[in-house]
């Protein structure tokens, strides 16, 4: 609920703290004192648009602070949450904005600085409005069907929900379904490229490296005489019968390093230091006994295959009209290949896919077309029950013979609301055709329907036991009692009280029977700008009024007598009757 605001600037207020309690709030005034100021501000907090004309003349710009009780309200909390600013441990949260002369305006929301619409977002599950300016709400077919449908219930809520968890399944999957249809075409292209290769890279079955090998083969086999010949002389160079010069001394490497290692045997009986070398030269010796006979055996294996070397180059040619159009190499080729396979599995789903997803949607459109039948005969009945909670509420709001009409027709299109359009009628007094709150219905007329509408509302809830129809925390009401005196502003006090017992309400009336009802009363009150011309503008305060203050206040509103004993004893026997009317 709205704890308090403050108001520095802002139209004829200069500055002002408007406490707010719980229950019925009313705010009095003469006329053009500024009680709409008061609204004003409330508006700025709330969302609304900055006007920068409501700017007091000679200001800089205004001011308007209010604080919040959103304790128990976790999506509002949630919200602040995420806009960057903090609740208080008390469970308040501060509200700020500020106005320019100039025309630039700023939000702030629990001391951090936000959007304007932030605070607009706050303000739909807080608080709502109903002035002459603000019923524009009431007038659109979307706000009547969710007025009707809070009426409804619990039951009926979850049947909605039900309704739109089926609508927005349903939604998702058409679409799914639509772009499948739209690249089926694409999609079966696709499938063919993927099968041509896979059965060219089939026919061919490359196996892993195959490339690879076959290059080094096609290399020896197209070089077998300058292989052998190079292997030859390496081996004859090894192990070879040359000699030097001419001699007897052998001249291939293996005896040459023999005649190495008798040495450094020979040596080491003087320096046993040499021995380790004497083995290190023998272990070449091995090796190269091993690489002879390798290479020997490399020689005789060599030969020349023209077959085998066709065969190769047939081969690699083959492969080759694989590397050309799916990889460079052919373990590139074969992971397309893989790649390839899976993705023509997911492309053969598809239709498989759309197929059971056009059942899926079928099955939803039919399970939305039973719901949408048990909500439209829910509204129905829902929309007789409220015409006729309403227009008795009417009744006693200087509205008899007035009466609420409920139409439930079908929308020309479903949607995830249903299958209706919820119109509103009023229907001024007996004979006269129902006409729309939107067309036949005036300011006045709008927010005591409106008024009605809150007390059904706020009544079945608490006839059932629950808070399906729970009214939101606050309600502001501005001119509900125009055009209404006498017994019929009794009424309009006494349904606005009980309103506020479920819920913070605050009103600006001009009836004394209407302040009579509230648990408290705020006084605006105006007086003349200084006289030296410091500030020449008209200053308005806000102070609350009780006791004998109260009385006097209530007195003037009956005969714009304060002092007069007869309006002091009426308005005492007012402020009696509304405590024994509630």
């Amino acid at each position: 609920m709205l704890e308090e605001i403050s108001i520095e600037n802002l139209g004829v207020i200069r500055s002002a703290r408007v406490p707010l309690h719980p229950g019925l709030t009313v705010i009095t005034g003469e006329t053009g004192a500024g009680k709409t100021m008061v609204l004003t501000g409330l508006g700025l907090l709330m969302g609304g648009k900055a006007d920068p004309s409501s700017v007091r003349p000679g200001a800089t710009g205004a001011v308007v602070e209010g604080r919040l009780r959103v304790s128990g309200r976790d999506a509002v909390g949630q919200r602040i949450d995420e806009a960057g600013g903090s609740v208080d441990d008390d469970g308040t949260v501060v509200v700020l904005r500020t106005v320019a002369a100039e025309g630039r305006s700023r939000a702030h929301l629990g001391g951090r600085s936000v959007p304007q619409g932030v605070l607009a977002e706050i303000a739909d599950d807080l608080v709502t409005v109903h002035g002459q300016a603000d019923q524009l709400r009431l007038r659109t077919p979307s706000h009547q069907r969710v007025a009707l449908d809070a009426f409804a219930g619990r039951a009926h809520a979850e049947l909605l929900d039900e309704y739109r968890a089926a609508w927005a399944e349903r939604t998702g999957l058409l679409e799914e379904i639509t772009d499948l249809t739209a690249r089926a075409q694409e999609r079966a292209r696709e499938a063919e490229l993927l099968r041509i290769g896979l059965t060219e890279i089939e026919r061919v079955d490359p196996q892993p490296g195959e490339d690879t090998e076959l290059t080094s083969l096609v290399a020896r086999l197209g070089n077998a005489e300058e292989l052998r010949l190079g292997a030859q002389a390496a081996h004859d160079a090894i192990v070879g019968d040359d000699t030097l010069d001419g001699g007897d001394v052998p001249g291939d490497a293996t005896s040459a390093v023999e005649r190495a290692r008798r040495a450094l045997e020979t040596a080491s009986h003087l320096d046993p230091g040499l021995a380790n070398l004497v083995e290190r030269i023998a272990g070449v010796g091995y090796v190269l006994a091993d690489i002879a006979t390798e290479v020997s055996g490399y020689v005789e294996d060599l030969q020349a295959d023209p077959g085998g070397l066709e065969q190769a180059h047939t081969r690699l040619a083959a492969l080759g009209g694989l590397t050309r159009t799916y990889g460079e190499t052919i373990d590139d080729v074969l992971a397309w290949a893989s790649d390839a396979g899976l993705r023509l599995l997911d492309l053969d789903d598809g239709g498989e896919r759309l197929r059971s997803m056009t059942e899926r949607a079928d099955e939803l459109t039919a399970t939305l077309s039973e719901l949408g039948a048990r909500i439209t005969a829910a509204r129905t009945a829902t929309g007789e029950r409220l015409a006729r909670a309403v227009t008795d509420e009417l009744a006693g709001l200087a509205m008899t013979g007035s009466s609420l009409v409920v139409d439930v027709t079908p929308a020309d299109e479903p949607g995830p609301w249903g299958a209706d359009v919820v119109t509103l009628s009023l229907v001024p007094h007996p004979g006269s055709p129902p006409r729309p709150l939107g067309k036949g219905a005036s300011g006045g007329e709008l927010s005591r329907v409106m008024l009605a509408i809150e007390v059904a509302l706020a009544t079945s809830g608490a006839d059932a036991g629950t808070d399906d129809a729970a009214p939101l925390p606050t309600f502001v009401f501005d001119e509900v009692d125009a055009g209404v005196g006498g017994r019929a502003a009794v009424e309009v006090g006494r349904r606005l009280a009980s309103l506020a017992r479920t819920a913070q309400v605050i009103v600006v009336t001009h009836l004394a029977q209407v302040a009579a009802f509230a648990d408290s009363q705020l006084v605006v009150t105006k007086s003349p700008g200084r006289a030296d011309g410091v500030d020449p503008v008209t200053v308005t305060g806000v102070h609350e009024v009780t006791g004998e203050d109260r009385v006097r206040e209530l007195a003037r509103m009956l005969s714009g007598q304060e002092e007069s004993d007869a309006a002091r004893q009426h308005a005492l026997e007012l402020l009696e009757s509304s405590v024994v009317g509630r």
